[in-house]
């Protein structure tokens, strides 16, 4: 398993952000729409375009509604976008056994991760529509607890789960005793105390992790780490993926350089899970498609061309921005959009850990 070193890195300077946005596709918006607000986000712009300007700009031969929701005052990352088609090319990956391959997940940190989790139980027990919430489990993912701890002394910690459904994958955290500045905002008036979309995971029809090495050379974004192992022994993936014994995967995690939020984890699974990656495609329903943006457009598109991932042309989106898409070999879509103005959000760029005990 191979990829581009996490270290001695020389990124390409595209200004790339942090992952921007999050791209559901849905034929009843308005359901969304409802859902999405109680966790904070509010819609912000909205267009409609008809099948032959979506059939330019996605490769999909349908009317579009297109909705831009935020979470708070954060728009420099951490988005939604509600794709309604009105004629979805497919129901996407659904409801589906835990890392399936094709399977997106978006993440957000809460105040109250045993609320959610008391929710989505009571609405998988319902049974309207299909939910799988894993149990909370707590780990010191950073190894920030140093010395003996006890009750004046207390730990220092993550506690995080997982909803999967048919719908949306969601991935809750909460801090305890620690706070990151730039990474996660709650808005006091959300009704389920979360944050914006934090980072993303990608389970990913790949044979390696060099197959998205083109994130680092040519969309700039860094690698946290060279390829390693998750597996079965770590508290967090077990409970998280589900895991059974003897299972594990293959994870690289990617940052920008612009912002330490909008963060990218991959995953390829070390052996044979269900692949619904054919059901990934732009126009499924589901999460479809994620979007970066960039002062750097021209440059952006020309170092995916020289990687031979095929962008479309550049051209305006439905919003009116100047943005080209592009799938990659593992069966990742992005739309890499031109922003040139300054946002209200400034991104945090130095990733600092305060204790708050």
């Amino acid at each position: 398993m191979t990829n581009t070193k996490a270290t001695e890195q020389v990124l390409p300077d595209t200004g790339i952000s942090g992952l921007y946005e999050v791209m559901i596709g849905t034929s009843d918006a308005d359901y969304a729409k409802k859902y999405f607000a109680d966790f904070g986000f509010k819609e912000v712009d909205n267009a409609i375009i008809d099948a032959e300007e979506a059939f330019k700009i996605y490769g999909v031969e349908s009317k579009l509604r297109s909705y831009r929701l935020q979470n708070g005052g954060i728009d420099s990352h951490g988005l939604l976008r509600i794709l309604e088609w009105e004629n979805p090319l497919g129901e996407g990956i659904g409801y589906a056994p835990v890392e399936t391959i094709g399977t997106r997940i978006a993440v957000m940190m809460t105040h109250d991760i045993f609320r959610l989790f008391d929710i989505y139980q009571t609405a998988r027990e319902v049974g309207k529509k299909p939910w799988l919430p894993t149990e909370p489990v707590v780990d010191d993912l950073f190894g920030l607890n140093t010395g003996d701890r006890d009750f004046f002394k207390r730990p220092v910690l993550v506690r995080e789960n997982a909803v999967y459904g048919a719908f949306f994958n969601h991935i809750f955290f909460q801090r305890y005793g620690y706070e990151i500045p730039g990474y996660g905002t709650i808005d006091a008036d959300t009704k389920l105390k979360t944050s914006e979309f934090t980072h993303h995971d990608f389970i990913i029809d790949a044979v390696s992790l060099e197959q998205i090495s083109y994130l680092t050379t040519a969309l700039g974004l860094k690698a946290e780490e060279e390829p390693t192992i998750d597996g079965d022994w770590q508290k967090g993936p077990k409970q998280v993926f589900q895991m059974e014994p003897g299972f594990s995967h293959w994870y690289q995690g990617f940052v920008s350089p612009n912002n330490i939020c909008g963060k990218l984890k991959f995953f390829i699974p070390r052996g044979a899970k269900t692949n619904k990656s054919n059901r990934q495609r732009i126009g499924e329903k589901g999460i479809t498609l994620h979007s970066f943006y960039t002062p750097k457009l021209m440059m952006v598109h020309n170092l995916v061309h020289k990687h031979e991932l095929n962008p479309s042309k550049i051209q305006a989106n439905e919003f009116g921005e100047q943005s080209f898409v592009f799938t990659d070999t593992a069966g990742v879509s992005w739309q890499i959009i031109e922003k040139t103005q300054k946002l209200a959000n400034t991104p945090s760029t130095a990733l600092e850990f305060k204790l708050t005990e």
